[in-house]
């Protein structure tokens, strides 16, 4: 989700640059940074925002280099006049001679001597800066594509890595089930021998104990999982929050694999497989 996107422009008198950033983010989080002149249309960009990304925190800033300002100050004349005529009266009452200069320095220093007038919106160079904005989101949504893309081949390579090191358990299986039921013979042989223990009950109970440790179950599954993570990734859809909940099945599987293991060699193929699995799960939060 992270991204960037800009767009430059040449107006009258102004030149305008738009930035857009993304960050990481569970929902669509919208900050703008925009003149006063156009805060009128904030509602406006972020709606646009809104229909073209779904997720992240989003940062839109509006910069204007321009000659003059969305606000100009001018000389209230009537007022100053007045403020003027009375000071000349009260001058000629007092008999204090009045410097012309020094006195229009204070006077416009007065209460309401000068007045502020806003510029109004031009729709038509509003129109120039919405388009100019939508390509900067365009341009975003471009190098969340690039970036996707290497997502894409580095998770990937990461779930073919499970795949294969989940091919390497099948070598350690038999050796596996041999010795667990040696190393249960050699505990209980002197018991059995010992104590007037019914030898078909037990075997009974030693074919469910090994049927317990059997992960086979857990190899289709795991199989599985990782078959449908491919599929759902190559949707065109936004399946971000989807990739994260069957990773999260990913990881039931392998833990349940490391806990019937009872190997060493499968111990070891597990820790790896939950490394490329931490992984995967680190890059999905940048996926939509």
């Amino acid at each position: 989700m992270t991204g960037f996107g800009k767009a430059t422009l040449e107006l009258e008198n102004k030149k305008v640059s738009i930035e857009i950033k993304s960050l990481n983010s569970k929902q669509l989080d919208i900050n703008t940074r925009i003149p006063n002149l156009y805060k009128e249309k904030d509602l406006v960009l972020r709606n646009e925002i809104k229909n073209k990304l779904e997720r992240g925190k989003v940062e839109l800033s509006i910069f204007i280099e321009s000659i003059g300002s969305d606000k100009e100050a001018k000389i209230n004349k009537p007022i100053v006049e007045g403020y003027y005529q009375q000071l000349l009266e009260l001058s000629t009452e007092l008999g204090i001679p009045m410097d012309r200069e020094p006195i229009l320095q204070t006077i416009v220093k007065l209460p309401d001597a000068l007045k502020v007038e806003y510029q109004e919106l031009d729709e038509e160079e509003w129109n120039k800066i919405f388009k100019g904005s939508q390509a900067a989101v365009n341009d975003l949504i471009s190098f969340r594509k690039q970036e996707g893309a290497a997502l894409q081949t580095d998770i990937f390579s990461r779930i073919s890595n499970i795949e294969n090191l989940q091919a390497e358990v099948t070598q350690y299986e038999s050796k596996r089930i041999e010795t667990v039921k040696t190393r249960i013979n050699d505990n209980l042989n002197d018991f059995i021998e010992k104590q007037n223990v019914d030898k078909n009950r037990f075997e009974q109970e030693i074919i469910y104990y090994l049927e317990k440790l059997d992960i086979t179950e857990e190899k289709v599954r795991l199989a599985n999982h990782c078959k449908y993570f491919i599929e759902t990734a190559n949707s065109n859809n936004a399946i971000g929050k989807k990739l994260g909940f069957i990773a999260q099945e990913i990881g039931r599987e392998i833990n349940t694999l490391g806990s019937k293991a009872n190997d060493s060699d499968i111990q070891k193929i597990v820790i790896q497989m939950k490394d490329e699995l931490e992984k995967i799960k680190e890059q999905i939060l940048n996926v939509l």
